[in-house]
């Protein structure tokens, strides 16, 4: 795949990257080793200096951001500018919390007695260069919930960002420059996938990150499993939203929407399969049909656009085989279904009803504006269907009923459970997944501690 910006609202290839070659890579190896052994012995009152610094460039340059983002994946630009604000939201959120979050551990003075000390306590060193596999879906944020609680842990990144996304890898590799972060601190590598697997074979890198496909993971964590390097993964996820009958099923019909076609649709964390209790079942899918028909979708530039084009042509065509593949194994299309006319790799906001378990739709993630329709007689069956994946990354649940809300958190196969409200992320809650969904966890005290050395330090008596 090249490297460059492809417009998808009209396929017009508007910049393309010649890919770095071994000499650059070499040198920017290099650098980061030999800044990752000062950047390490830095402050976290100087690291969130810094860090606070990319947060107010970033929201100087979030409308111009915003546009970049937009051009190069499709995004409705209102959500981009969006993406932006929560990116430096995240970095000062990180800025004033990490030093809390690696704060020294104090044992219980009884172990400590126990263990023969006279004192003991665990810390929490950074590990070293870690690389990044990152994805166009969401190109800024992807990118910054790893690199802010990495920088502000003493550690020291290098960007492989998706090859459509090229004009954000470099802004982002420049903002952390512009805001005081020495040079070695984050870099962007422009490479192909294929080069992936020589630099993390590299001694230099000691551990990496990658939110993307399960073959991508898979991969990366191959590699690293035989190079013995410490790995979070975030893959596919295709969440549950379950609705029972003691919700608010309007509520719940118009929040569904937007879980739906966030970004697009093109999110591991959007809603995707909406399991609904018999009672209530007609009732949703009437409104849940008519608010996905009465979205615009248009020019992702146009501030009224809700759902612009998917990022690549390659993805329209595989969320085409979907449907169509449901449809012929007798899935009702209640709307949307057909590639429109026109430029751009557009795809009409579709819901599909009577899915059954040998549809592909069923067991692969649907990446576009694609929701499936399943009717459960009782709470049981709508764990049964939220569970037959193998995805388990989010899941959204509707009821006013505490014992069902226990039930559901006991049971559900996932990574978070959002009760009466759809799946975000939030700097201060952990993300990520179970099952095929990857494992790890990024944001919170647990993301910034994956990529950290936890040292037992032990003090004879």
């Amino acid at each position: 795949m090249p490297i460059a910006t492809v417009n998808p609202a009209n396929g017009e290839t508007l910049k393309t990257y010649e890919a770095m070659d071994e000499e650059e890579l070499e040198r920017r190896l290099r650098l980061a080793e030999a800044t990752f052994r000062t950047y390490r012995t830095t402050a976290f009152a100087d690291r969130a200096r810094l860090l606070n610094r990319a947060a107010d460039l970033l929201d100087e340059d979030g409308a111009e951001i915003a546009r970049v983002m937009t051009t190069e994946m499709g995004k409705p630009v209102k959500q981009a500018r969006a993406e932006a604000a929560k990116c430096a939201k995240a970095m000062r959120w990180y800025a004033e919390h990490a030093a809390e979050l690696l704060a020294d551990e104090r044992p219980a003075e009884s172990d400590v007695k126990d263990s023969g000390a006279s004192h003991a306590l665990v810390r929490y060193r950074p590990l070293g260069p870690v690389l990044a596999v990152m994805p166009w879906n969401f190109p800024l944020w992807q990118v910054v919930r790893f690199a802010a609680p990495a920088l502000m842990a003493g550690n020291v990144g290098l960007l492989k960002h998706a090859s459509n996304v090229p004009q954000t890898a470099l802004y982002l590799e420049d903002l952390f420059h512009r805001a005081g972060f020495t040079e070695g601190c984050f870099q962007t590598l422009l490479i192909g996938s294929g080069a992936v697997d020589e630099i993390l074979r590299d001694e230099r890198i000691r551990a990496a990150t990658l939110t993307g496909s399960e073959p991508a993971g898979r991969a990366v964590a191959s590699t690293a499993g035989e190079m013995v390097k410490k790995t979070v993964l975030e893959l596919g996820g295709s969440d549950p939203f379950v609705v029972m009958p003691s919700a608010d099923v309007d509520r719940a019909a118009e929040v569904a929407v937007t879980a739906r076609v966030q970004n697009n649709g093109q999110s591991c964390i959007a809603a995707k399969r909406f399991i609904v209790h018999s009672d209530v079942y007609d009732r949703f899918a009437e409104r849940f049909t008519e608010g996905m028909k009465a979205l615009k979708v248009g020019d992702p530039l146009e501030e009224e656009t809700e759902v612009g084009p998917l990022a690549s042509e390659r993805g329209r065509a595989d969320l085409e085989e979907l449907v169509d593949d449901a449809r012929r194994s007798g899935a009702t299309v209640l709307c949307g279904g057909e590639r429109p006319d026109g430029p751009g790799w557009y795809y009409p906001p579709t819901v599909i009803a009577g899915i059954d378990r040998e549809m592909r739709i069923h067991r692969e993630e649907a990446f576009g504006p694609v929701a499936t329709l399943y009717r459960a007689a009782d709470l049981d069956e709508a764990v049964l269907i939220a569970n037959d994946s193998p995805f388990g990354l989010s899941s959204n649940v509707w009821t006013r009923e505490a014992a069902e809300v226990d039930r559901f958190v006991r049971d559900l196969e996932a990574g978070g459970v959002y009760v009466n409200g759809m799946t975000a992320s939030h700097p201060a809650f952990p993300f990520g997944g179970v099952k095929r969904s990857g494992y790890g966890r990024e944001l919170s005290g647990h993301g910034i501690r994956e990529f950290c050395n936890i040292t037992t330090v032990w003090h004879g008596a």
